[in-house]
């Protein structure tokens, strides 16, 4: 499969559960989730789907843990909205990029430069 048309299958499916995930999913571990992405492997049968979620630790593993139990039907969603000949089974991963990067901003923002003088003078 071409690499434009994996692309344009990632992209249909990461729209599609996030259409179903802020309107379908009632479960109330699911919090506010985001998905970022979506990796499908070349012949169809596998999805990782990468989650972002807004809240702490024990939020962010609540929420996984409804997309867990929603996955059959998230699954089924995927299956009759887009016609592929293999649905494929998802895999939900955090994705921890954004705290990450807000890391990285912050050891950048904090750390000297050697450009101020030594003894905080």
């Amino acid at each position: 499969m071409s690499a434009e048309r994996m692309r344009r299958v990632d992209e249909a499916i990461r729209q599609v559960l996030s259409d179903a995930m802020t309107q379908d999913v009632k479960d109330p571990r699911v919090g506010f989730i985001t998905v970022t992405d979506v990796k499908t492997s070349p012949d169809l049968r596998h999805a990782r789907v990468y989650v972002s979620v807004l809240g702490d630790d024990a939020e962010r593993e609540d929420s996984m843990e409804g997309l867990r139990s929603a996955h059959g039907f998230l699954q089924a969603r995927v299956g009759r909205e887009l016609h592929l000949k293999h649905t494929p089974a998802l895999q939900f991963l955090y994705d921890d990029t954004a705290e990450r990067a807000a890391r990285v901003e912050h050891l950048i923002r904090h750390t000297p430069t050697g450009d101020e003088p030594a003894g905080g003078a």
